[in-house]
């Protein structure tokens, strides 16, 4: 049987921590050279995953890994223990300094579920994470805060805004998003614009812990560690939500 320890769970929050640090000093020293958003993009990814995918190698040398700068080695599948990392979630927000809408995703899944978590907010000197979950507001705003993209929200999450009466308030990254969530900042997250498992499984982790209500947008669990990582949809909203926004999620796709 596969023990996941309290030690998996600081792991994570360490490592998105520092890969957040790191990243701030890159942005800092690219940006004091005249570097433009291309290079800030392709830096700050590449760096982090090398140190993501160094740290883990040292400290979990046993797991799996699966990342969205890395090639994909399809013996993850095999695996009882995987994680699931985005160096950097948002890079076109981390290019645009001084945004603080971007993050560092670490997870770790065991039998396709998220169980370990942590979301770094480096702009904001903040990381959030199961080791320990965040408690969110007793009650929400009134009406409540829908996130959405702030280039292109996606016409489900619009729809669900309009069904139950939510303003609507732009952010970038998707790790960003979920965690205003968990902050209480907003009181839903849904999107169907299409992602992959390392834009949400860290986010849903943390939010999971926090009591948030999370699922794909036809109600059905989010799970992780499949073979084709495309994972197009999913809700992140307080509980008093989710049946309401399920079910305008349910008339959005018919």
């Amino acid at each position: 049987m596969t023990v996941v320890t309290h030690d998996d769970h600081l792991e994570a929050a360490r490592l998105a921590t520092a890969a957040g640090e790191l990243l701030v000093r890159i942005r800092a020293e690219l940006t004091a050279e005249g570097a433009d958003a291309s290079t800030l993009k392709d830096e700050g990814d590449r760096r982090s995953h090398e140190f993501l995918m160094e740290e883990l190698r040292k400290v979990r040398p046993d797991d799996a890994i699966l990342s969205e700068e890395g090639k994909d080695d399809l013996a993850r599948l095999d695996a009882e223990r995987v994680w699931i990392i985005d160096p950097v979630d948002g890079t076109r927000e981390f290019s645009e300094v001084p945004r603080t809408d971007w993050a560092v995703h670490v997870a770790m899944v065991v039998a396709g579920e998220p169980v370990v978590g942590a979301v770094a907010l480096p702009g904001l000197e903040l990381t959030l994470s199961t080791a320990n979950p965040p408690t969110i507001p007793a009650v929400g705003a009134t009406p409540p805060r829908m996130i959405v993209s702030r280039s292109r929200p996606p016409a489900a999450a619009t729809l669900v805004a309009e069904k139950l009466g939510a303003e609507l308030v732009e952010m970038g990254s998707a790790g960003a998003k979920a965690m205003s969530v968990v902050r209480g900042e907003s009181e839903m997250y849904a999107h169907s614009g299409g992602q992959y498992e390392w834009d949400s499984c860290a986010p849903v982790a943390v939010a999971l812990a926090a009591g948030l209500h999370c699922s794909r947008a036809d109600g059905s669990p989010m799970t992780y560690n499949h073979e084709n990582p495309y994972l197009p949809d999913l809700l992140i909203c307080r509980k008093e939500y989710a049946q309401a926004a399920l079910a305008a999620l349910a008339e959005a796709d018919e």
